[in-house]
């Protein structure tokens, strides 16, 4: 087995930039999720809500990152050390974040035709993985719950022979893919080894509308959770890939060698 791809997602909800390599830092990939788009309220906004948010690319740049949508490209650097520290809310958890300014605001409150901001969550913010999970104080950015998200190319293979027409990998938005292995072989596995670094897999993704939500268009599509619900069901939860926690930091590359070291029993 080897890792196939790698995705990091500048802002929480927006459109994935894919990798060929990545550091994982404390907060997970590095650049992955320390961005995201809020109400004025605090509360965040994902493509449940704004399909929309898949428009919205999001290249790195050396001092923060750059918004491309329908108009003009808006680059927004990070905010200053001495920026205010707010707290906003992702799911249950309250989050210190700091805002991003009026100009990034204006450009997203346009393109998604509702009042919002963009926050960064800054280096020395601490928000724990839950500790049902975590072993090790893990800490986890804007994500919903865990730094890394994985899913074996199988298993989305297996998906798309029972849709109408095959959807790409993009639906689910791992963060990690791996080739090699039998179709959904990623929910017996309890600890792996990708490259030099190993990896707890902490538990299933239950799965929200945004599988449903075509990426390059925002248009929903009816098929794919009907699909997954018909054979991917549990006590009320469709769930497809695998959340992950490591052990170490260090670097990820394309082409790893993917090797299980532990198997759920």
């Amino acid at each position: 087995m080897q890792l196939s791809a790698i995705t990091v997602y500048p802002v929480k909800s927006c459109a994935g930039a894919d990798r060929s390599s990545v550091e994982l830092d404390r907060f997970g990939p590095s650049g992955d999720r320390r961005w995201m788009v809020i109400r004025p309220s605090g509360d965040f906004l994902t493509q449940r809500d704004f399909p929309l948010m898949s428009q919205i690319a999001v290249e790195e740049t050396p001092g923060g990152i750059r918004l491309l949508g329908a108009g003009p490209a808006l680059d927004i650097a990070c905010p200053a050390a001495e920026t205010p520290v707010r707290f906003v809310r992702v799911w249950e958890d309250s989050v210190p974040a700091q805002d991003a300014g009026d100009a990034a605001a204006d450009w997203l409150s346009g393109v998604l035709a509702t009042p919002c901001r963009l926050v960064y969550m800054p280096g020395d913010a601490v928000r724990p993985v839950d500790g049902i999970y975590a072993s090790q104080g893990e800490t986890v950015g804007f994500a919903d719950g865990f730094p890394l998200l994985l899913i074996s190319r199988a298993s989305l293979d297996d998906l798309n022979t029972r849709l109408p027409a095959a959807v790409p990998m993009n639906r689910f938005r791992p963060n990690l893919v791996v080739e090699g292995c039998e179709a959904f072989a990623e929910d017996g596995w309890r600890r792996i080894r990708i490259g030099d670094l190993e990896f707890d897999v902490a538990k299933p993704c239950s799965r929200c509308a945004i599988p449903s939500i075509i990426q390059e268009s925002g248009e929903r599509d009816p098929h794919i959770n009907r699909a997954l619900a018909s054979f991917r069901r549990r006590e009320g939860q469709i769930y497809f890939g695998q959340n992950l926690l490591y052990r170490q930091l260090g670097r990820l590359s394309v082409g790893d060698s993917v090797e299980v070291l532990e198997a759920k029993q």
